[in-house]
């Protein structure tokens, strides 16, 4: 209910279209009400030859009903649609508003192919709530009410019929089917969402599949997948129609009973005969909104689940993105203008679901200005050290502060403007070698994207070079140089930089540190590397191990002690010499 909440709120941010739906809606219900009434009414009338002005009359307002009927129902169509494509829009923006702070630990919690499921299939779900959910009803019980007085003028019987029979298709039946609902568990956004998850990792490890000769039992896997998705489609449909079918006789049961109640009241003497027919075809005619009641409860419970599905992604937000109830700001010093200093005091860290800490107890210090290169072996908290400080993740226990102010409390899009990040993957999107330089800044000139890309060895490529999606047809150095190249030109005064070159060859990477170093001579630098050499240029190395730092000085500084970095390096010289 919680998340239909934020559904209702965003419905009601288009006032003015659902007040509108409402409106038309009740117009054409009462047109086609009208409508049929009066074609009752004509042909009793006919037949007990009337006077001609009665008939003209009747006609005239026959093919005004008929008219208002059309003209209502197609603004309420619209109105409708319209009020739903733009509570589909404001839906999106709300949720991706949420989501992007949590990107990526969002992937510690949920696989891709989940996700795309309830981005896109449960918000696309949602469009029901408004048309089948949330104005039908209101429309269904103004007409009922309305035809309901109306009938009272000339039959009260027929209107406690009516009466009863709006209780009966809207209210019991509807009740009824919502609790038997209760008692079945709906998979079908479930299955949706395996689905979706299955084909996404066939397709982005088919070649793993295939290398391995594997692709038979993921493609079995997908099938199955497949089958009960469809097989929870085919129980959903026949339910629908199933309800709908009850429905729709409980509603001509009712007629049937106006027809034999108005036939007594006729021989009675209590009712004209020619009303008769009017108040069977209202009967009948009035109903054509109550019985789509009888799905009420399965669109309620599909959007319930979906909004439910989508809105549990961002659900933790602010205990997930800020640990002070203090809103984050955007720190005016946290510009291109002045080198980053960064404090890090007593830092641990564990990733969720995990006892091991991946940080323990760090506490290190990074002035302005200073080149500092970070190294051990794999799993040594490496990476993790730079994602504490790209806000990726939050510190378990101690401090991060930048220029003096606690991280938690600084804007997320403050600390990734004034970084320049080249990280162990990078994304490419699919378009061209200036597209993917273009995120570094809208303003780029041509010129300054060719320097760029010969400064990293890259010149070879032309800016309007095809890039593919995840950068396919580029090789692993070709990825790594063309993220230099990138950040090279965002120009910003925090360079964190993970294992930048490991796929380029020696004489390359050492043309590019060169580059790097020269911008970078001001700028705070924070290399993580498993490679050593070279690493005389840094003013500090700090060795990790275990989540720990073990060793901290100069590259001499370390060699001279003769600890841990020292017989790092003995091992990379016994093994490429």
């Amino acid at each position: 209910m919680k998340e239909l909440g934020i559904v209702v709120k965003l419905v009601m941010k288009e006032k003015k279209d659902v007040f509108y739906s409402i409106l038309f809606g009740f117009l054409a219900g009462m047109a086609t009400v009208s409508l049929f009434a009066n074609s009752g009414y004509l042909i009793s009338k006919a037949a007990v030859t009337p006077p001609l002005y009665v008939l003209t009359v009747s006609i005239a307002l026959l093919k005004l009903f008929s008219v208002t009927r059309a003209l209502t129902r197609y603004a309420e169509r619209y109105y409708s649609h319209r009020a739903t494509f733009t509570i589909l829009s404001n839906l999106r923006v709300h949720f991706f508003e949420r989501l992007e702070p949590l990107v990526p630990g969002i992937f510690q919690k949920y696989r891709s192919g989940d996700l795309l499921s309830r981005i896109v299939g449960d918000v696309e779900s949602l469009q029901n709530f408004f048309l089948r959910v949330y104005y039908p009803p209101i429309v269904m019980i103004i007409v009922f009410l309305s035809t309901i007085a109306f009938t009272m003028y000339f039959s009260v019987e027929v209107a406690i019929v009516l009466i009863l029979g709006l209780i009966l298709t809207g209210v019991i039946v509807p009740g009824w089917f919502a609790w038997k609902r209760k008692n079945i568990e709906s998979k079908l956004r479930v299955q949706r969402g395996e689905l979706s998850t299955e084909t996404t990792e066939f397709l982005y490890g088919f070649l793993d599949l295939k290398i391995h000769q594997k692709q038979k039992e993921k493609e079995q896997q997908l099938t199955n997948a497949s089958n009960s998705y469809i097989e929870e489609q085919e129980r959903d449909g026949v339910r629908g129609l199933f309800n709908h079918s009850v429905n729709q006789m409980v509603s001509l049961t009712v007629s049937w009973f106006i027809l034999v109640i108005g036939g007594y009241l006729v021989s009675a003497g209590q009712l004209d005969g020619v009303f008769l027919a009017m108040l069977v075809m209202i009967s009948l005619t009035v109903f054509e909104n109550s019985t789509p009641m009888a799905v009420f409860p399965s669109h309620y419970e599909d959007s319930r689940l979906a909004a439910s599905r989508l809105f549990s992604v961002v659900g933790g937000q602010k205990q997930d993105t800020n640990k002070s109830s203090e809103k984050p700001k955007e720190l005016k010093q946290l510009d291109n203008r002045d080198a980053w200093t960064i404090e890090m005091e007593n830092v641990s860290f564990a990733f969720p679901d995990e006892k091991r800490l991946a940080l323990d107890n760090v506490s290190l210090n990074f002035p302005a200005g200073s080149k500092t290169a970070i190294v051990g072996p794999s799993g040594s908290g490496k990476s993790t050290l730079l994602q504490l400080l790209l806000k990726v993740y939050e510190a378990s226990k101690g401090n991060v502060r930048l220029q003096g102010e606690s991280i938690d409390q600084i804007e997320n899009k403050s600390v990734w403007k004034g970084t320049n990040i080249v990280l162990q993957h990078n994304h490419f999107f699919y378009g061209t070698i200036r597209d993917n330089l273009l995120i570094a800044g809208d303003e780029l000139t041509d010129e300054a994207m060719l320097q760029a890309l010969g400064k990293v060895q890259l010149g070879k490529f032309a800016l309007d070079d095809r890039v593919l999606e995840h950068g396919q047809n580029l090789s692993g150095g070709e990825k790594q140089r063309l993220a230099i190249a990138r950040v090279i030109l965002k120009g910003s005064r925090l360079w964190l930089l993970d294992e930048p070159t490991s796929s380029v060859d020696a004489l390359t990477e050492s043309i590019i540190f060169q580059h790097l170093l020269e911008q970078a001579k001001e700028d705070t630098l924070i290399l993580i590397s498993h490679r050593l050499t070279g690493l005389e240029q840094m003013d500090r190395i700090i060795v990790m191990e275990h989540g720990k730092m073990i060793e901290s000085g100069t590259f001499s500084e370390l060699m001279d002690k003769k600890g841990y970095f020292y017989e790092m390096k003995q091992i990379e010289k016994s093994v490429f010499t």
